[in-house]
């Protein structure tokens, strides 16, 4: 413990800090009342909210080591699975190439999605994905999983039959670095043309929007929006966030690059225009950053409008889309079904020891921890 002296002399210097960075706070305030947008009021609508959600890496990881097992498994509020396999960190990528797609023909929504990009193969959809022999890193599954719930995105906008207008919500915001070069840019590009197709032959509007539980850009201003008064009304509002506001939170400016920029750097990261949203009646009811797709900026009031319903009956987070929520709950795998894997996990191997297999018996009785027997 940090003795009272000590503990006086930190409050001391702390207070000095804080009335030498009181400019910075200035400075925060005046970016949001130049980079903030007025709030606007939003009125409700009605229109299916249909959330897209894969499977949480931390949640669904099964562990027994030396082996990995990873679910990647994407579903959606309805409880419709897209997506349902097994990989681990030393997995044949090749071969997990060929699943996907052989010789231009596409099995699945990613093989579909490369095929629509012209890859042929995952290292060639990103540089995160190491060509073989190279030894991947142990994190490309992380990027394997969200390539392929970009993929069931994809084909959601272009492939499925609406019965009625839609919001396909995305879970986070709008914008990935883990594509190569342009292809993310093109993604966007064909996302949009599904979106238009929609609208065309079968008379739908599809919109699509990410919603983020957090983002730094709201982490920076909170308090100086709170200062200003910002979005401090007693109604559901939302307020748009200047591209520069995003810039000065990110480490890399790339990453609130939109595709109005004219000049520099053309945007290959970004498909989302950011809002801040507060979907609760009440001044102090929470704000979340919200990406609405590039191409359906001017749709602002038509998408919040059709959230509006399902967020209010948030549960168990308030004023948070339900959708999100029902798509999260149907993916994680908890409880029985994460035992079951877990004991097929370990069918699989007892089957691959053949005579060895009463090892695993005499595992199973060691302690894997006993250091923690210091918390008890």
């Amino acid at each position: 413990m940090i003795d009272p002296e000590s503990m006086a002399q930190l409050r001391k210097e702390l207070r000095e800090r804080m009335v030498a960075d009181r400019k910075l706070l200035e400075d925060l305030r005046a970016e949001v009342r130049s980079g903030l947008g007025d709030a606007r009021r939003i009125m409700p609508r009605q229109t299916t909210a249909v959330s897209l959600v894969g499977t949480d890496g931390g949640n669904n990881r099964i562990e027994f080591d030396p082996f990995m097992a990873q679910l990647i498994r994407v579903v959606d509020s309805s409880n419709n699975e897209y997506c349902l396999e097994v990989v681990t960190p030393t997995t044949n990528l090749a071969e997990l190439s060929k699943r996907h797609i052989t010789d231009g023909t596409a099995h699945t929504a990613l093989g579909k999605m490369m095929k629509f990009l012209g890859a042929s193969t995952l290292w060639e959809l990103s540089p995160m994905i190491k060509k073989p022999p190279a030894i991947p890193s142990p994190s490309w599954v992380q990027v394997y999983r969200e390539l392929t719930e970009w993929a069931v995105l994809f084909s959601l906008v272009r492939e499925k039959d609406y019965g009625t207008d839609t919001v396909i919500v995305w879970d986070g915001l709008l914008r990935s670095k883990v594509f190569s070069g342009t292809l993310f840019a093109k993604l966007r590009q064909g996302i949009d043309e599904g979106i238009r197709e929609q609208k065309t032959r079968r008379r739908r509007s599809i919109y699509v929007v990410g919603v983020a539980k957090h983002s730094k850009v709201l982490q920076r201003y909170r308090l100086a929006m709170m200062l200003e008064g910002s979005m401090r009304c007693d109604y559901p509002c939302y307020a748009d966030v200047s591209r520069e506001l995003e810039q000065n939170a990110y480490v890399w400016s790339e990453y609130a690059r939109g595709g109005e920029v004219e000049s520099g750097e053309a945007n290959k990261f970004v498909a989302g225009k950011m809002f801040f949203v507060k979907f609760g009646g009440r001044p102090r009811d929470p704000i979340w950053p919200v990406d609405l797709f590039e191409s359906q900026i001017n749709e602002a009031q038509v998408v919040f409008g059709s959230l509006l319903a399902d967020a209010i009956e948030g549960f168990p987070v308030p004023f948070y889309p339900r959708c999100l929520q029902r798509a999260h709950e149907n993916a994680a795998l908890v409880d029985f079904d994460m035992d079951i894997l877990q004991q097929g996990i370990v069918t699989a191997i007892r089957e691959s020891l053949g005579e060895s297999a009463p090892v695993l018996d005499e595992l199973a009785l060691i302690d894997a921890d006993p250091a923690a027997k210091r918390y008890g």
